[in-house]
């Protein structure tokens, strides 16, 4: 059996609701991403999971293509209301859950890993950043993909998979970087 028919039998027990093997080297970053962190994101300079903590973007860019392949997933959420951010949020906690398994079983198969996930890092109540100490969890603490540059609508768009389902739905992305 193949790695991505091992997959396919993994993640069935799962809910994945769409995912895609990319080449890493095919993965864009772009600046405008960085700006909007910057200008409009809360949590930027306020954990390791974000700018500037996560690094320079040619740095970013340089640690994504030293991957080979890359597993682009999503997963679905439900709320009762779209529009409250509170129990949108709360929703995040699964699918982080399931990127780990995610990451575990690519580790299982032998294969080195790297994880950009969605929004920022809330592992902790408060991030070790602003105290100027190490990351406590480091391996829960996944760069979010915009942190990185990565713009997921890009990826979506190019692979041609759903990004919006509309109603009270939430779709979350996650990539995990491989190489063997």
């Amino acid at each position: 059996m193949d790695i991505k028919e091992k997959f396919e039998e993994f993640i069935a027990q799962y809910p994945i609701f769409e995912y895609r093997l990319l080449n890493a080297a095919d993965v864009s970053v772009h600046e405008r991403v960085r700006t909007i962190c910057r200008e409009e994101c809360e949590r930027y300079g306020s954990t390791w999971a974000c700018p500037p903590a996560v690094g320079e973007l040619p740095e970013c860019e340089k640690k994504i293509h030293s991957y080979s392949k890359a597993i682009f997933f999503s997963s679905v959420a439900e709320v009762s209301d779209i529009m409250n951010m509170e129990e949108m949020l709360s929703t995040r906690k699964a699918h982080e859950e399931l990127t780990e398994k995610v990451g575990d079983f690519f580790k299982e198969e032998g294969y080195e890993t790297f994880i950009l996930s969605t929004e920022s890092c809330d592992y902790c109540e408060r991030c070790a950043y602003l105290d100027g100490k190490p990351c406590r969890f480091p391996e829960h603490m996944h760069p979010c993909l915009e942190s990185y540059g990565v713009v997921a609508n890009e990826i979506v768009e190019r692979e041609q998979m759903e990004y919006n389902l509309g109603g009270n739905t939430i779709l979350w992305f996650s990539m995990v970087l491989l190489r063997k």
